[in-house]
């Protein structure tokens, strides 16, 4: 079989961008130009635009359209909730509960947080990545304000049991906040069914542009803005708001929810299609759930091989996956998720990443498979020699 042109199979770092996204996009950076802010016509178009892609954001995953505050992406959002929610109400506790494998988004905040006045528990979890919820609440005390537990993991996939920590956050009077980052548009999400506080999304996941992301903010919940200067979004958020980038974000959520179901049925099938083909190959393990993974979601550790030296040759060969979280990717300490699973170093060195999207083919996983069991004999010949 010849090869294909190049294959992307790295969609949890980023997408392409939809054509549809594109075309609604683009007369917002020339025609309809104006600050939202202002009051002539250009501005209220501009307004206007901000308000219907609320409208879009807020219908993929039940909210109310106010209850949308959007930010500069999802580092952005996950600071605010944790950032906002801890200072906001500092008076009435101190304590944060979050888990050993969150996205380095709220793992540095926590850090942050908690030198300075702040007290972090991180619960950890199990050999699949898996959090058990008992563990949540027995780590709840009189001082907790906030928990922080992501919905599917970025790097291994596991889709984490948010509507039991939810109701155990209730039960306690405490918030709850969950990175939806890799989430939205993989598996359904109702905030209202599942009583969530805060949730933080982003636009480059699901086929929209870079550099915006939001939050859901349920009513009433007190937070503390981070960035201080005009009122826009509802003084949650000072800043001209990036019109083209909401306006994309917005229809990207939109397709998501036309499509939702075409789409997960078709990433479940290549994704099914790469693991079993890849655990044929000798000494390899999937990382992750078995079922409770993400549609999109492939993680396998390669025994006796660096996963950076498979990367590379996979990517001479036209094909481009990753090791793991693309924040972290020059690091190189081994992945702290798959460390936390109980993977030895080795094992976590040895891991690579591959997540389809809805424009990847059974052809480019047939093609991925022919050739990875060569280009992984080869480097282990080498890793002898």
């Amino acid at each position: 079989m010849k090869n294909l042109n190049r294959i992307y199979l790295d969609n949890s770092a980023t997408t392409k961008l939809n054509e549809e996204v594109l075309e609604e996009m683009l007369p917002f950076f020339s025609e309809n130009y104006g600050n939202p802010s202002s009051l002539h016509t250009i501005g209220l178009v501009a307004n206007a635009a901000i308000q219907k892609a609320r409208d879009q954001i807020a219908g993929l995953i039940g909210a109310e359209s106010d209850e949308i505050i959007f930010t500069s992406g999802g580092t952005e959002s996950d600071n605010l909730a944790l950032y906002g929610i801890a200072y906001a109400n500092k008076k009435r506790g101190n304590h944060i509960i979050t888990s050993s494998i969150e996205h380095p988004a709220i793992r540095q905040m926590c850090n942050f947080l908690d030198e300075n006045g702040f007290e972090v528990t991180y619960i950890p979890v199990d050999q699949d990545g898996i959090i058990n919820p008992a563990h949540i609440e027995e780590a709840i005390k009189e001082e907790t304000i906030l928990i922080s537990i992501m919905t599917i993991n970025n790097e291994i996939g596991t889709i984490q049991p948010i509507k039991e920590i939810s109701h155990i956050a209730k039960d306690h009077n405490v918030y709850f906040h969950t990175d939806a980052v890799g989430a939205i548009g993989q598996m359904p999400i109702d905030v209202k069914k599942l009583d969530l506080d805060i949730l933080s999304m982003d636009s480059h996941k699901i086929h929209g542009p870079k550099g915006i992301g939001a939050i859901y903010l349920k009513k009433n919940t007190r937070i503390q803005p981070q960035i201080l200067g005009g009122n826009q979004e509802y003084n949650l958020r000072a800043g001209t708001e990036n019109v083209p980038g909401i306006v994309g974000m917005g229809k990207a959520f939109e397709i998501a929810a036309r499509d939702f179901d075409k789409n997960k049925d078709h990433m479940m099938n290549l994704r099914d299609r790469l693991i079993d083909g890849i655990l044929k190959i000798e000494d390899v393990r999937l990382n992750g759930h078995p079922k409770l993974r993400a549609p999109n979601n492939v993680n396998v550790s390669f025994n006796f091989i660096n996963g950076k030296s498979l990367v590379s040759s996979l990517n001479l060969a036209g094909i481009e996956v990753s090791t793991g979280c693309a924040c972290t990717s020059k690091s190189a300490e081994a992945s702290e998720v798959l460390r936390a699973c109980g993977l030895s170093t080795e094992e976590a060195n040895g891991a690579i990443r591959l997540t389809n999207s809805k424009y990847n083919t059974k052809e480019e996983i047939n093609y991925v498979l022919e050739i990875l069991p060569s280009i992984v004999n080869k480097l282990r010949q080498k890793s002898l020699i």
